[in-house]
């Protein structure tokens, strides 16, 4: 859905009628406009045909297309060393962290489902991602001896681990154990 909602392209070159890409099925072929690269700028008189694109006509356009990309948005944020006692020892919520580092091929596997847990749980965990190339000292203290290693806290305490590229489900029953049920 997000893909979809990415490749959703509307033109804002000059001409008569800004053309939009209706969204598609897997049947229909997505085709393009001609791309002249991303630091041009449209000729002055070419944005002063439309009124819509007059008050762009002293400004660059970095690009001839606009990407409708809201639900692409990662949800999982990153954590570092100065963020780590704030973000998570402080949460109020239960925590999820993923261990990773860009290098790493099991964690380029886990990644999307990490990426899926975080908005089916949004509002009841917060889910984090720590680069252990980028920060040691964390993976250290907690003592991450192979990647991807997913951490649960509860009020400030490691309550568990999950190492390796594990199922959704695997992953899944684990935050059921740390989520608030919603009361009826």
């Amino acid at each position: 859905m997000a893909l979809e909602n990415c490749l959703r392209v509307s033109t804002i070159v000059a001409g008569p009628t800004p053309q939009c890409v209706p969204p598609f099925s897997s049947r229909e072929k997505l085709v393009f406009p001609t791309f002249r690269g991303f630091n041009r700028c449209l000729p002055k008189s070419a944005l002063t045909n439309s009124s819509l694109y007059s008050s762009a006509a002293n400004t660059k356009t970095k690009s001839p297309f606009v990407c409708n990309a809201r639900e692409a948005v990662d949800e999982v944020l990153v954590v570092t060393d100065s963020s780590w006692d704030n973000l998570v020892i402080g949460s109020e919520t239960p925590v999820l962290v993923e261990f990773w580092a860009p290098w790493c091929g099991p964690c380029r596997m886990i990644a999307p489902v990490i990426d899926e847990l975080a908005k089916q749980y949004a509002g009841r965990i917060a889910c984090y991602k720590v680069n252990t190339d980028d920060c040691p000292n964390i993976a250290t203290k907690y003592g991450i001896r192979s990647i991807p290693t997913v951490l649960f806290f509860k009020n400030g305490e490691k309550k568990e681990s999950v190492i390796g590229a594990v199922p959704k489900s695997t992953l899944s029953a684990t935050v059921e154990k740390y989520v608030d049920k919603l009361q009826n």
